[in-house]
């Protein structure tokens, strides 16, 4: 326990360096406790940047769930890892906070090798009941009595994992708490002091003990009068609190309370605690995001996740930009096209702003729909368009999409149906590591037969490839483009259809041949510059595509050079492997070829400056001059030498 003071100067939190030191605080410490928390936290996010707007509705409900369990031995798993800011600082993170997000620095989303107090990683949702439930199975087979908590929120409801895991939770008849963070609007009767007193008269034990014995007492009736003295008990819990789709479940449902109020907050949660009854539990929690910081509860949407911020003004800081970034360029690209075409539609899952839908939304309302976190429920939508004869671009971070893979399979590619996959955030991404790389894309949807798959190398022909994606009629297509900014080429007011399947040739060689796909190409042609200089003349091609592969490009490209170098965003399997498949069947590798592809290494690339993680992986000039130099048998350069 930790040593209290009068000192109105003194913080809480600097005497804290994990739960057990608050456990015995009062209400009243509680809740300076939870000032000083936001406050740190706000200063935190104001220097790392991060996801800011979830933490903060979530401190109070933080404290009071580590005040009230045995953390870690009771599990506390949270669902989307932006709200866990709050835990990390009470879990003995607190000093590290501000290198948060940072190369070498603390995650910004639960992570297991990071603390005992994150038995479970999260940086995409909605798996926390899924986990939850795992926990404890686990727990029971083992005879264990730990509690096993998941928190979910933020959106992760309208994902479909989440109703899942609470059909298979509901009738596993083993004790899982779930609390269910509302945080955006409240999806029962509104929160106040009535609603407090039946949460807490609801989750008693003495409640229990009639509930069980009207139970035992229905069940001497005869079948039919026992089931509607049941239906009964429910419906009329479900009319006061509004949990009847919980209770039909399987749950126990507990609710809605005020997640900013310790006297509504901390009943329930003992009372739950110390329940004995197995069956699950759902406490619904109606919070407020960006809690206790004006310009976050006022602007939700944009401080959701931020980067660094004036604390005092909440002025956001903005780099000045070289260039627009790529999602900004494929919003200008769809609006374009839908001037002349009102087929064109646009689907998102909860992340309108983040794939540039809602600049186009404010041109076409009608025509762009936001799903919410459900990718799968995204992509057949899109092809359930595309049989009428719309003209669907489901745009989804290349790793949301993952999670739709099946419906791309089943429900697109096997119907051959012209749906247009816009993938952002392609390649490695910075700050939010290694959930949030999109590796793999190139790899999964390359071994679909019947797709177009394009990737631009600059701004500039990722209209082009919009405008390409929007003629293609007879099969899906996919573009993928980075975070971030684009090189600063100019850009046309409308993209112009590319030939499908075709490459170009940027700048001619004699020796080595470099065909790079996607955005490496800026450091293909510095490669090409620098093993100039060491009179190894070098072609430069730009793929354009991986599928269909340009082989008579391919098949020039190893007839004419000694060496080819493939470079890519993208995880083995993708790319190169294509064409290197498509070199040994044609004999193409039979003759002394020296090949060697550049993909993304066989490993996740921690979070760190895009720089940074591109020289990680071996992607940028230095390291595509060193390959050709080893191809060759020739000297490295005595940087690269040193490092090797």
């Amino acid at each position: 326990m930790i040593k209290r003071t009068t000192d109105p100067h003194s913080r809480l939190l600097d005497s804290i360096s994990d739960p057990q030191d608050f456990r015995h605080f009062t209400v009243e410490e509680l809740l300076q406790l939870s000032g000083e928390v936001r406050q740190e936290m706000i200063h935190t996010v104001s220097m790392t940047g991060g996801h800011l707007g979830a933490g903060l509705g979530v401190v109070e409900l933080t404290v009071a769930l580590h005040h009230v369990f045995n953390t870690p031995a009771d599990r506390l798993i949270w669902d989307v890892g932006h709200q866990a800011y709050p835990h990390k600082i009470l879990t003995g993170r607190k000093e590290r906070m501000r290198t948060l997000r940072q190369g070498g620095g603390l995650s910004g989303f639960t992570r297991r090798s990071e603390s005992q107090y994150d038995p479970f990683g999260a940086g995409h949702s909605p798996t926390s009941i899924s986990a939850g439930l795992g926990m404890a199975v686990a727990r029971d087979l083992s005879g264990s009595s730990n509690k096993v908590i998941a928190v979910i929120g933020d959106g992760s409801m309208s994902a479909g994992q989440a109703y899942e895991a609470l059909n298979n939770a509901g009738a596993q008849h083993s004790r899982l708490v779930v609390i269910l963070n509302d945080n955006d609007m409240s999806i029962a009767p509104p929160v106040g002091a009535m609603s407090a007193y039946l949460s807490r008269l609801l989750s008693s034990r003495t409640y229990h003990h009639l509930r069980h014995l009207a139970k035992d007492l229905a069940s001497i009736l005869p079948p039919p009068l026992e089931r509607a003295a049941k239906r009964a008990e429910e419906y009329a819990r479900g009319m006061v609190t509004g949990g009847t789709l919980f209770e039909e479940m399987g749950f126990y449902y507990v609710g809605p309370i005020d997640g900013h109020n310790f006297d509504h907050l901390l009943p329930v949660l003992k009372n739950v605690r110390d329940t004995d009854d197995p069956k699950a539990v759902l406490i619904h929690v109606v919070t407020k995001k960006g809690r206790g910081y004006a310009p976050a509860e006022q602007a939700a949407d944009k401080y959701h996740g931020v980067g660094k911020f004036d604390v005092v003004t909440g002025a956001l800081a903005k780099p000045k930009a070289n260039a627009p970034s790529y999602t900004s360029v494929f919003a200008k690209a769809l609006i374009a096209e839908a001037k002349s075409d009102d087929k064109i539609v646009a689907i998102t899952a909860a992340m309108p702003a983040g794939t540039g839908l809602d600049k186009f939304a404010d041109l076409h309302p009608e025509r762009v729909f936001d799903v919410g976190i459900a990718e799968q429920h995204a992509v057949t939508f899109a092809a359930g368009l595309a049989t009428e004869g719309f003209k669907p671009f489901c745009a989804l971070y290349s790793t949301f999409l993952q999670r739709a893979y099946d419906q791309v399979v089943h429900d697109v590619a096997i119907q051959r149906l012209p749906v247009r996959f816009a993938i952002d955030r392609a390649g490695l991404v910075g700050a939010d590591g290694a959930t949030h790389a999109g590796s793999f894309d190139l790899a999964y949807l390359g071994c679909l037969p019947d797709i177009v798959i394009m990737a631009p190398s600059d701004e500039a022909e990722l209209m082009h490839m919009v405008a390409t994606a929007v003629s293609i009629d007879d099969r899906p297509s996919a573009f993928r483009y980075p975070r971030g900014e684009g090189v600063g080429v100019e850009l046309p007011e409308k993209g112009s259809v590319l030939p499908i399947g075709k490459g170009r040739i940027i700048r001619e060689g004699s020796r080595v041949a470099i065909l790079s796909l996607g955005t490496r190409l800026g450091e293909s042609l510095k490669a090409a510059d620098d093993l100039a200089a060491r009179g190894l003349s070098t072609t430069v091609a730009d793929a354009r595509f991986m599928k269909p592969l340009d082989e008579e490009l391919i098949a020039r490209l190893a007839r004419d050079h000694e060496v080819l170098i493939t470079v890519e965003e993208g995880s083995l399997g993708g790319f190169g492997s294509h064409v290197l498949n498509f070199l040994a069947l044609s004999g193409a590798l039979d003759r002394g070829l020296k090949v060697r592809p550049l993909s993304l290494p066989d490993r996740f690339i921690e979070q760190e400056a895009p720089m940074t993680q591109y020289d990680d992986a071996g992607l940028n000039c230095a390291q595509i001059v060193g390959a050709v130099l080893t191809a060759l048998d020739q000297p490295l350069p005595l940087k690269q030498a040193l490092k090797g």
